[in-house]
């Protein structure tokens, strides 16, 4: 009996087995600007929306990518595209359109409103379906959480360069952690699926 549950909640699950990669690579990809805000002595506004859009082109693009081909839910998947396609235009913005402090403000903050709450929405949506929900739910949460901090800010370059560097890290270790312990969770499944009597 606990068997059939476990190969219903298998089946049913809305990512594929391999969709351990996606937090992973989307953490890495979090780490790298937020290593390079920590290390450089410019925290201009110019160099924010640089190393923002930098990230959201690369970032929406790769992990959008990773999502659609290991995402088996159709609701799940078009919400991971959704957020794909609000980061690469939001990086889009950032490299390409001129602004200073006030745009930076108020890109990352619709950026993170949208992009968290469709995450977090996602997470509560497959609650009780995939270990992965509560990364989506954590992340989602982070990201909603980046916005109401960008909108109740201080008119401060530093300190809202810096608070996106520490968004990035703390976003990136989480999602690599989370990536891999869906990995290592999903190892003894498959080991007890295989040793299964076939009937």
């Amino acid at each position: 009996m606990k068997e059939v549950a476990v190969a219903a909640a298998r089946d049913t699950a809305p990512e594929l087995s391999r969709f351990w990669t996606v937090p992973v690579v989307r953490g890495i990809l979090a780490i790298v600007p937020a290593v390079v805000i920590t290390f450089s002595p410019n925290h201009s506004p110019e160099f924010g929306l640089l190393v923002f859009g930098v990230w959201a082109i690369v970032s929406g693009l790769v992990v959008g990518a990773l999502a659609m081909r290991f995402t088996a839910d159709r609701g799940i998947r078009s919400l991971f595209v959704i957020t794909a396609v609000v980061t690469v235009v939001a990086g889009l913005l950032a490299v390409s359109v001129p602004g200073g402090l006030p745009f930076l403000l108020y890109l990352v903050s619709v950026w993170a409103a949208v992009t968290g709450f469709v995450e977090l929405y996602a997470g509560l949506r497959a609650r009780g379906r995939t270990p992965a929900a509560r990364d989506w739910i954590a992340a989602g949460g982070l990201t909603a959480l980046l916005a109401l901090v960008f909108l109740l800010l201080p008119p401060d370059a530093v300190t809202a360069v810096g608070l996106l560097g520490g968004y990035l890290v703390i976003l990136g270790v989480y999602l690599v952690i989370g990536g891999f312990s869906l990995k290592w969770a999903a190892a003894p499944r498959a080991d007890a699926s295989r040793s299964e009597p076939q009937s």
